[in-house]
């Protein structure tokens, strides 16, 4: 997170991303560009399950999580983790359930987000919508390159499936201003 608010340009750039297809789809850019994926992850939840023997732990109920300024809520969370003799490695969290992703400027809904932190990738899918102030785009999948601050959004769901259209609503200034 780069701390610089970027309006109107960021979806609309999305959405003309999207619509145009995968080889315009380099020129969107996220607010999570830069995204510290090595700042420590506080997790909380009515509930964990810690399965040491599979390296992984489960939290369930009002999940939250905050990792410097992004946050991740959901009802169930599965974080994958390696340990070893300098600590514990979180690798990826895996969140379903009414999953909402905020950075200061931007808020991502979708039914599942993985994050991917050794590959610095989120990928949200099932009826994603990116909210950037009054600007929405809706989807199927979402996926933020946290290095390149890359944006894709297109119509596959979950499992893959195809067919689905990227949509959007964009604000305009009045003319004059």
């Amino acid at each position: 997170m780069s701390g610089m608010t970027r309006g109107p340009a960021l979806l609309f750039s999305i959405l003309l991303a999207s619509a145009a297809g995968p080889a315009l789809g380099q020129g969107a850019v996220s607010a999570l560009k830069g995204h510290n994926s090595n700042a420590p992850v506080d997790v909380e939840a009515d509930r964990i399950e810690v399965q040491d023997r599979a390296d992984r732990a489960i939290f369930s109920g009002n999940v939250n999580v905050r990792q410097a300024d992004l946050t991740m809520n959901s009802a169930r969370l599965t974080v994958a983790y390696s340990g070893g003799t300098s600590g514990t490695q979180i690798q990826r969290l895996d969140a379903s359930g009414g999953v909402t992703v905020r950075s200061p400027s931007e808020t991502a809904r979708g039914s599942v987000a993985i994050y991917d932190l050794d590959r610095r990738l989120i990928t949200m899918l099932g009826n994603v919508t990116l909210t950037q102030g009054a600007n929405t785009v809706n989807g199927g999948r979402l996926v933020i390159d946290l290095d390149s601050g890359r944006s894709t959004i297109d119509g596959k769901g979950v499992g893959g499936a195809s067919g689905g259209r990227v949509t959007g609503r964009f604000t305009v200034r009045p003319s004059g201003n």
